[in-house]
This record gives C-alpha cells, sequence and structure tokens, in this order.
C-alpha cells in the first residue's frame, strides 16, 4: 500500500508506522533510524530483531524490559555464562517470547560474541553501512526495502563467524533501527536523525565510529 507521512497529535509529519500504537511514537521519534554503536547495545538489538521474525515489532517492544532482565542487559559477556538452568528459566518466561529455537540462537550467539575482540561486532556492523547520501529518500512506505544487497552481505558475515537467527530481511531490519541507513520518509520530521545517536544508543562498549 502506497502511505506516505501521516499528521500526528502535535501536527507534525511522522512515518505512518510511528502514530499506529502509542508505545511507537517515542521509539519512532528517539530511537528508531539513530545511530547505535557498542558491542553489547548492537547484541541487543541484533537479539531483538531475531525475536521479532515473524511477529509485529509493537510485540517486541511491549515486552523489551522484560528481555532485558531476562538477558542480564544483554551484556555478552553475562550472557555468554548463562547455564541450563538458565535456559529452563527463559523457556518458562511469559514476559518474553518463549520460543526454543529464538532463545537458543541468542544464547549461542552470546557465546560465539564472547570471544571476539572488543569493539569487533560493532566495527563488523558498521561496515556494511552504506555511504551517507547514497540512498533516495523514500517518499512512501512503497519505497522502503525489506531487503539489500548490504543486508545480504551483513548476514552472510554474521553466519560465517558463527551467529544463527540473522537472515537478510533481519539483518535490513537492524540497519534500520540502529542507523546505518535513514528510512524515515522525506517528509517525516525524524528524517536525517540517523545523523545522531538514539536513546540508550551508546550503550554497551566498542569504539564510536563516525
Amino acid at each position: 500500500m502506497n502511505t506516505g507521512t501521516v499528521e500526528g497529535p502535535d501536527g507534525r509529519l511522522r512515518c505512518p508506522w510511528g502514530l499506529s500504537a502509542p508505545e511507537y511514537l517515542a521509539y519512532h521519534d528517539e530511537e528508531w533510524g539513530r545511530r547505535v554503536h557498542g558491542d553489547d547495545a548492537l547484541f541487543e538489538r541484533l537479539s531483538l530483531e531475531a525475536f521479532q521474525s515473524g511477529l509485529s515489532w509493537i510485540t517486541i517492544l511491549r515486552r523489551r524490559e522484560n528481555f532485558r532482565a531476562a538477558f542480564a542487559g544483554f551484556k555478552i559477556a553475562a550472557v555468554a555464562e548463562f547455564t541450563g538452568e538458565d535456559r529452563e528459566r527463559l523457556l518458562a518466561d511469559a514476559g518474553i517470547i518463549r520460543n526454543r529455537a529464538k532463545i537458543d540462537a541468542t544464547l549461542g550467539n552470546a557465546r560465539a560474541l564472547a570471544d571476539w575482540a572488543p569493539g569487533e561486532l560493532s566495527t563488523l556492523i558498521w561496515s556494511y553501512a552504506p555511504a551517507p547520501g547514497s540512498l533516495p529518500a523514500p517518499r512512501t512506505t512503497d519505497d522502503v526495502p525489506a531487503i539489500t544487497d548490504e543486508s545480504t552481505a551483513l548476514s552472510g558475515a554474521l553466519k560465517k563467524r558463527g551467529l544463527r537467527f540473522i537472515g537478510p530481511t533481519t539483518a535490513y531490519a537492524l540497519m534500520q533501527a540502529c542507523g546505518l541507513v535513514d528510512d524515515h520518509l522525506v517528509a517525516c520530521i525524524a528524517r536525517g536523525a540517523a545523523g545522531r545517536a538514539g536513546k540508550g544508543g551508546d550503550r554497551g562498549a566498542g569504539p564510536e565510529k563516525p
């Protein structure tokens, strides 16, 4: 469906999804499309995008604090040490998504990432960001892709390094959410936010990239 920006309660134009549920407004304005750096912060986003697969993002957003509590704030070093008892705890936690494959992938990804050098995850992910200004600004939601060459390449690179549940579509959702691309519609008030850090965008370790 060809959908352009929609006027919000403050009279300003936003991407239509940003007004589709109350929880989306702050996420759209303050987080989505803003730069996220740091290994732990990106591990969190990567994990949540994987949990979102097959579901709506609002389902994850409404449970985000539960996820953070269940997964030790998504600190890679902490999650990598989770035991079989922790796994059973997660599978019984009604506050998150109790999907066995996704939980196992998150735990396995943390164990794999624990062997990476500090900042390595952040550097790898950001190496797949398109050059600033190289992509046309979407005018409607029809102009926003679900997958790109860069997301396919990023997915392949992460899988090659042992990470799971990160297909090209999930990789592109990660790129959108973390500011590697700016898919706010051209008339949206948040267009251009990709050049700024989002709320909580500097959580975790790892170098800040230009």
